[in-house]
C-alpha cells in the first residue's frame, strides 16, 4: 500500500477504483454466470471470423438487444455490431465486458440490461445495480477513454410490474449518474411506454408482456435513434 500512496494522484485514484470494483465483484460466483459463456464464445467466433468497420456502435445487453430483428435497418447508414445475450445481468456482464468489446474500434456502445430487478433471489438492490453499471462503464474506458455511453432505461412492463418501483429507482440513479458524468448519456424510454392510467402498454409486447413485438421496437428506436444522433452532432 506504501507503493501505491507514492504513486501521481491520477494513477492512485485509478488504481483504488480497480481495488475497489474487484473487490465489489468477489461475491459473484462464476458458476452463476457459466451459463452465458456459450453465448460469449459464439461472439468471440463473429469477430474472429467477421470484418466490421471502425466507425460501428456497439449495442450491447440482454434479449430485447439480441431480438432487435431490424437493428441493422434501424440504424442504417451506421453500421452496428450486435451483442446481445438472452438473460443478461450486469452481474455476470461485467466479467465478459472486455471479451464483448474485443479489438474493436468503435464510435459509440448502446447498453441495455434489463434482468437484474425480476423478482428472482438474485436480485440486487438499485444501488447495488448501480454500483455494477458504473463498473461496466470503468471497464469500457479502459479501452475507450472518451467513448460516448448510451444507456437504456430499463422498460416498464406486466410481466414485472410488482417489482416496478425498485425499477424506478434503478432508472433514477442510473439516470442521475449518467447526468453528471462525461460522454454518459440515458435514455429514457419510460414515458412513452406508460399509458393515460400509469401502466405499461401490453399491445407493445409479445404475449410475454416482456419482450418488444414489432411495433414496440418501432417505438424504441423512435426514442434510441434520435439520441445517437444527438450524441453524434456533439462530437
Amino acid at each position: 500500500m506504501n507503493t501505491i500512496l507514492r504513486l501521481p494522484p491520477l494513477l492512485l485514484w485509478a488504481c483504488l477504483a480497480v481495488l475497489t470494483s474487484c473487490a465489489s465483484l468477489k461475491k459473484y460466483d462464476a458458476k452463476d454466470r457459466a451459463w452465458a459463456l456459450p453465448e460469449i464464445e459464439a461472439f468471440e467466433v463473429l469477430d474472429s471470423t467477421t470484418d466490421y468497420p471502425d466507425d460501428a456502435i456497439l449495442f450491447v445487453g440482454s434479449s430485447s438487444i439480441r431480438l432487435w430483428k431490424s437493428l441493422e435497418k434501424d440504424m442504417a447508414p451506421y453500421p452496428v455490431i450486435q451483442r446481445g445475450y438472452g438473460g443478461a445481468h450486469f452481474r455476470d456482464m461485467v466479467f465478459f465486458t472486455e471479451r464483448i468489446l474485443a479489438d474493436h474500434k468503435l464510435s459509440m456502445v448502446v447498453c441495455f440490461v434489463a434482468n437484474d430487478i425480476r423478482g428472482s433471489s438474485q436480485d440486487g438492490t438499485p444501488k447495488e445495480v448501480l454500483r455494477l453499471f458504473k463498473n461496466f462503464v470503468e471497464q469500457v474506458r479502459e479501452k475507450h477513454p472518451t467513448l460516448p455511453i448510451l444507456q437504456i432505461s430499463v422498460t416498464p412492463t406486466l410481466s414485472r410490474w410488482e417489482h416496478w418501483t425498485e425499477i424506478k429507482k434503478l432508472n433514477e440513479l442510473i439516470k442521475a449518474h449518467c447526468e453528471k458524468t462525461d460522454n454518459l448519456f440515458f435514455v429514457d424510454t419510460t414515458p412513452t411506454f406508460l399509458n393515460a392510467e400509469g401502466q405499461p402498454k401490453p399491445e407493445w409486447f409479445i404475449k410475454d408482456q416482456l419482450h418488444l413485438n414489432a411495433k414496440g421496437y418501432e417505438v424504441w428506436n423512435s426514442l434510441i435513434r434520435p439520441e445517437i444522433e444527438r450524441v453524434k452532432a456533439l462530437e
